[in-house]
Formats: C-alpha cells, sequence, structure tokens
C-alpha cells in the first residue's frame, strides 16, 4: 500500500468582480444583509461569451496545477472532475479536459457531490493511488453558477451565495505512509436531499419535455433551492461530526491542526467551527469573503491560496472538510 500527495495546486476565477452593491442593483438587498447572513463580500461572475465555461476553467487551474507538481501531461494516469454545473447533461467534464489538454486516453471520472465534490474526488483519487493502480492523478473542482441563478429578489437567498471559479490539485504517489493524505472520510443522509436542491432539468419530477410543454415563465424547479436555517444547522454538527472522525482515526487532537481548510459555504459557519474547535485565526483560511461558494471549487482555490501565501508548509497536519447538498458531508486529513 502507498499513500498519496499533493504535489501541484492551482486555481482560476474570472476576471468578473460582482460585489454587493452591484446585487443590490438586480434585487431588493444590500451589502449589510448579506454580510450579516453569509460574510460575503463579493464573488466572481463569468460574462456571457468570454470563454469561461466549467470545463475550461478546469483546464486553466489544471494547468497551473500540473505546471507546479513538475510532471509532464502524460505522466497524468487519471482525471477526476468533481462539479455539479458540468458544461453539457452528459458526458461530463473530465473527458473535456483530457482533450483540452491533450492527455493520453486515460480514463476520466465525474464526481456528482456538488458542495462536497472535491472532498469525494480526492478520497477517489487517493485510493486509486493506495492501491497502485494510478501513480499521478489530476483532480479538479470547477463550478459554473452564475449562468443558472434567479437574479431577481425572488431568488435573493440563492444567488447572493454563488460564485464561479475553479481548483485543480495532481496527486502522486508517497511511499512513506506516515505522509500525504493519511485518510478520507466520506457520508450522506439521502433524506434531506429536497432541502438543498436543483430538481429540473431532470429524470424524476420534471423531464425536459415537461419544461417545454409548460413554458412556465415561473417554473422555478430549474432554480436551486435551499432551506438555509435547516442546511446550517446540520452543517455545524456534521463539520464537527467528520474533523473529529479524522483525527480520532489518525490520534490526532485539535491543537495538532496547522491548517484547517473548510468548504466555503458560509462565513458563519467556519466561524462557529473555529470558535468551537478554539481554533486561532491562522489555523483556519477562508475566503468566501472575495468568491462567495463556489462549491467543488471552493476547496481547491482556498487550498491553493493558503499554499502560494505560505501558510501552509511541509510537515503542517492539514484538515480538508465539507458538507453541502445530498446530505452529503466529509473530511480529508493531510500530512504535509
Amino acid at each position: 500500500m502507498y499513500n498519496s500527495k499533493i504535489i501541484g495546486l492551482g486555481h482560476y476565477v474570472p476576471d468578473n468582480v460582482v460585489t454587493n452593491a452591484d446585487l443590490s442593483k438586480m434585487m431588493d438587498t444590500n451589502d449589510e444583509w448579506i454580510q450579516e447572513r453569509t460574510g460575503i463580500k463579493e464573488r466572481r461572475w463569468a460574462v456571457k461569451g468570454s470563454g469561461d465555461t466549467t470545463a475550461t476553467m478546469g483546464v486553466k487551474a489544471a494547468k497551473i496545477a500540473i505546471e507546479r507538481s513538475g510532471l509532464d501531461k502524460d505522466e497524468i494516469d487519471f482525471i477526476v472532475f468533481a462539479t455539479l454545473s458540468p458544461d453539457m447533461y452528459f458526458p461530463g467534464p473530465g473527458v473535456q479536459v483530457q482533450h483540452a489538454l491533450n492527455i493520453k486516453t486515460v480514463g476520466a471520472l465525474d464526481i456528482r457531490n456538488q458542495c462536497s465534490g472535491f472532498v469525494y474526488a480526492i478520497a477517489v483519487a487517493d485510493n486509486f493511488i493506495k492501491t497502485g493502480m494510478y501513480k499521478n492523478i489530476l483532480v479538479i473542482g470547477s463550478e459554473l453558477h452564475s449562468h443558472g441563478l434567479d437574479k431577481t429578489t425572488r431568488g435573493r437567498g440563492v444567488t447572493v451565495i454563488f460564485g464561479d471559479g475553479a481548483g485543480a490539485a495532481v496527486l502522486t504517489r508517497e511511499e512513506d505512509t506516515s505522509k500525504g493524505i493519511l485518510s478520507t472520510h466520506l457520508h450522506s443522509q439521502g433524506e434531506h436531499a429536497e432541502e438543498l436542491v436543483l430538481i429540473a432539468p431532470g429524470m424524476g419530477k420534471r423531464w425536459v419535455s415537461d419544461i417545454i410543454a409548460d413554458n412556465d415563465p415561473n417554473d422555478e424547479s430549474y432554480f436551486p433551492h435551499m432551506n438555509g436555517q435547516f442546511v446550517f444547522k446540520n452543517a455545524v454538527v456534521r463539520f464537527s461530526e467528520v474533523i473529529m472522525e479524522g483525527l480520532l482515526k489518525n490520534n490526532l487532537e485539535v491543537d495538532d491542526i496547522d491548517m484547517l481548510i473548510p468548504h466555503q459555504a458560509n462565513l458563519r459557519i467556519a466561524q462557529f467551527i473555529q470558535k468551537k474547535f478554539k481554533l486561532e485565526d491562522n489555523q483556519v483560511f477562508n475566503n468566501i469573503q472575495k468568491y462567495g461558494n463556489t462549491t467543488a471549487a471552493s476547496i481547491p482555490i482556498a487550498l491553493t491560496e493558503a499554499w502560494e501565501e505560505g501558510k501552509i508548509k511541509e510537515g503542517d497536519t492539514v484538515v480538508l472538510a465539507a458538507f453541502g447538498s445530498g446530505f452529503t458531508w466529509g473530511s480529508v486529513i493531510i500530512k504535509w
């Protein structure tokens, strides 16, 4: 058995900055209301026609991660792409990345676990490497939310939260099992699936043919729905549980955490967890203030920025944790 370790990180966000003041021109909201509830000051939204899509943003982040890894693109053995916003209903964007990067005909797997997507994708890649099946795996989290949001007052509770962007990591084989990814922990609770959901288009309740036939401009089934308070209450519990699960698995204490990278869902959730675990500001990295919630992209973007800023060093214990739609949640424990 091997461990896997991260040897390259990269991220990309669109140039277009959308502030809370900009949103107040589209809907009945304001900067104070948004910051009080979410901590978000601004986010990036791709401009229509700019060429920024879930796949192309993922490619841009991946190019940076591969370059920093020191590997040649043809040394990549497998691709794992996490997103809830693929360019096409099918196929998923993993194969688009394989083609765009001109990587040999390696396998490409798409992960649909929304806010927990990158944690799930890392777990998949880690286990492929641990078994010896693959040596070098490219993992991407990318989202284009802005083109699918309800930008009216009706949708403000969701729309103000989300942003666009992509992050990527290159994982490779590590023979020293005291280093790299020590463990991954994944959970789900499908009974709450419709508390954070996008129903249409889908083959369960709102078929494409139904949407076309109804032609109802007030049909909200293809806009995201979120029971915000219910999600928040569950998130703070599951975040705490899964972080502790990872620490206990590796005989670690809360004091051993050098850097916690939580999914950037809501700054208030991250602050609650930080307070509960009595972590210092330099032990938790948040960037939701400037990017909003980028779902599967949020952890790799934050992880990349924390590393770029020198806040993650060799030998550090790094914890990744996420909770989101599904409900799904998970954690990753890393010895950097």
